[in-house]
């Protein structure tokens, strides 16, 4: 089988196409014949051993996978040769074949194709847990996204909207913010490039206060980071909820000294620590996307793909901060 391998830490352009032996699956596990790979933040950050897990080497990036069952190791049960699925791994999934824990894997609808699924799990599974379980969002509250062309930001924009919020979504072009509104934001921003000086920063506050309205955000959704951080936190409302989720801008400073004043929680967002520490209850947050995936309230934007030989090209794209959507890597 062929696999994009990270053999030493750098950049997209040190990865390498291989050629391996196909593995095995042991017992409880599956054997995957990946047909797409979605590219993720993460992604970027592991190749560089800049992310908080640091594989061994040599290994495949990617995170997220749909494909086909190929073999069915001893013990599992539920799964067979041939049955699609797909599943949120650790890394490996730029690779044609891949050993996951079957228990892992979820079942993917035969009316979706293997781009879309391959593209819904980490991004959606991010934002339901961000904005229902930290962030205690409720119908006709304000929500602040940042970054909302994103991937975790566009989920955040279409669960917020089916959840009842009015959702103002934030980005960084015209070409994003239109993206942005066919996702269903009520309200669009668009914020210019960083990095700010005080007098930008305070700028950038105030286009923020002026777009959610003067009782403020009740939660602000931020895979972003940076100097957007603290201009963001100065329009959130009376006891808000601030959610952490990534630092593509860079890892931000704040003055602690506005949570006191605006009574507001700063939270931190891990949605892989807390779908293995309460695993009932990510189970839970899943049946509600696909729900919402099957009634067309949600639905990954890919915004383009990649062969494995490229794959490489789509982490540089990521890491350029330029993706709308999600990004795709597929094997065929």
């Amino acid at each position: 089988m062929r696999a994009l391998l990270s053999r030493a830490p750098g950049g997209p352009e040190t990865l390498e196409l291989a050629e391996l032996p196909d593995p095995a699956p042991a017992r409880g596990q599956l054997l995957v014949r990946v047909k797409a790979c979605a590219i993720n933040y993460p992604d970027v950050l592991v190749i560089e051993d800049k992310y908080q897990f640091k594989p061994e080497r040599p290994f495949a990036p990617g995170g997220e996978i749909a494909g086909v069952v190929e073999a069915v190791g001893e013990g599992v049960r539920g799964w067979s040769e041939g049955d699609r699925l797909i599943a949120v791994v650790r890394q490996g999934g730029l690779s044609e074949k891949i050993v996951i824990d079957a228990a892992t894997a979820l079942p993917l609808p035969h009316e979706r194709s293997f781009e879309e699924g391959s593209a819904l799990l980490l991004t959606y599974a991010t934002a339901i847990h961000a904005l229902l379980d930290r962030g205690r969002l409720e119908a006709g509250q304000t929500l602040l996204v940042l970054g909302a062309a994103g991937g975790v930001g566009l989920a955040a924009v279409e669960l917020g909207e089916a959840f009842g919020a009015r959702v103002i979504a934030a980005v960084s072009s015209e070409e994003k913010a239109e993206a942005a509104r066919q996702a269903g934001a009520n309200e669009v921003l668009v914020y210019p490039r960083g990095p700010f000086d005080k007098d930008q920063s305070r700028a950038l506050a105030q286009m923020f206060k002026e777009a959610v309205g003067p009782n403020g955000a009740d939660v602000i959704l931020d895979p972003v980071g940076g100097d957007y951080a603290e201009p963001a936190l100065r329009s959130i409302a009376w006891e808000g909820r601030y959610l952490v989720v990534g630092f593509p801008a860079g890892i931000p400073k704040l003055p602690l000294n506005l949570t006191l004043l605006k009574s507001c929680d700063v939270c931190g967002v891990f949605w892989g620590a807390f779908a293995m520490r309460d695993p009932e209850a990510n189970a839970a947050h899943i049946r509600t996307l696909f729900r919402l995936w099957d009634e067309g309230r949600i639905a990954p934007r890919i915004s383009r793909t990649w062969p494995l030989e490229r794959g490489g090209e789509a982490i540089a794209h990521m890491a350029a901060r330029e993706a709308i959507g999600k990004l795709v890597v597929t094997m065929d």
